[in-house]
């Protein structure tokens, strides 16, 4: 029995020198799934109630750790720009051997998914986007109070223990705090050991508003209305600004909606593979 956090799957050597862990699941049509940041985020603990459905339904699901992250490389002598995300997925999913896919992404992983299908266009059939980041300014997300404990965790100077993660996690993440598991807490807390502060210290990720009508692939975005962490102005934006959008708000959900309504979350997004 491994003793890591979560499952380890394989590995991809990048051009540019770093390596990527992604998990390779099921046969059919590509789906890549992009995780949200903070302290322990990996691909596994964002997705592991959702991926296992859709390779049920026949599609090949690709879950990497976003570079700084998981079990990925952690570099701690560059800095964590948008496009450098972006290039090591895009050289990740070129090694896998994967040309045409639909992304998935949540917050830093919706940014991600953004930020890949205004520079390789030609490889994104279709995005799934929950409450993304890249659609607002750094001070309209300093006003959402989620946020702003997640910059007061990782700016007090105390170390972050299992109980201290919990409660960010179940005030942030959740309205129902009851579904947040003490598993998903443990595994992104052993996770945020291997982390460096590097990543969270010089993320960049610009405002992509404006550049929305340029992305024409069929867009599924989910927002839950009790969100925290991203600002729900980013709702209209999304609407007004995707040409081929449709945004679904989510009552009684927080950040979490692929956890939070995870059969909902599932279920919705089937429908729209299928169908677009």
């Amino acid at each position: 029995m491994s003793n890591k956090p979560v499952p380890e799957g394989k590995y991809a050597s990048l051009p540019n020198g770093y390596r990527i862990h992604y998990l390779d699941e099921g046969t059919g049509p590509v789906v890549v799934f992009l995780h949200g940041s903070g302290g322990g985020a990996s691909g596994y603990s964002n997705f592991k109630g959702n991926y296992p459905a859709l390779v049920k339904a026949g599609y090949r699901v690709i879950v990497p750790d976003i570079i700084g992250f998981g079990y990925s490389d952690k570099p701690d002598n560059v800095e964590y720009p948008l496009a450098f995300f972006v290039e090591c997925i895009k050289q990740a999913l070129d090694v896998i051997g994967v040309s045409k896919y639909t992304l998935i992404g949540n917050s830093l992983g919706g940014a991600v998914a953004l930020g890949f299908a205004l520079e390789h266009p030609a490889n994104v059939e279709r995005l799934v986007l929950q409450a993304p980041g890249g659609v607002s300014d750094m001070s309209e997300y300093q006003a959402m109070p989620g946020m702003a404990m997640l910059f007061a965790m990782n700016t007090s100077g105390k170390p972050i223990t299992e109980e201290i993660l919990k409660e960010f996690m179940r005030k942030a993440f959740f309205v129902d705090g009851s579904l947040l598991d003490d598993a998903l807490v443990h595994e992104r807390f052993e996770l945020s050991k291997l982390q460096n502060p590097q990543v969270m210290k010089t993320m960049k990720i610009p405002n992509l508003t404006a550049r929305l009508p340029e992305i024409k692939v069929p867009t599924l975005v989910f927002w839950g209305i009790k969100e925290t962490m991203m600002p729900l102005i980013g709702i209209m934006r999304m609407a007004e600004g995707l040409p081929n959008g449709r945004v679904i708000t989510v009552p009684n959900a927080g950040h979490w909606v692929m956890v939070e309504h995870r059969d909902f979350f599932n279920r919705t997004v089937l429908d729209f593979l299928k169908n677009n």
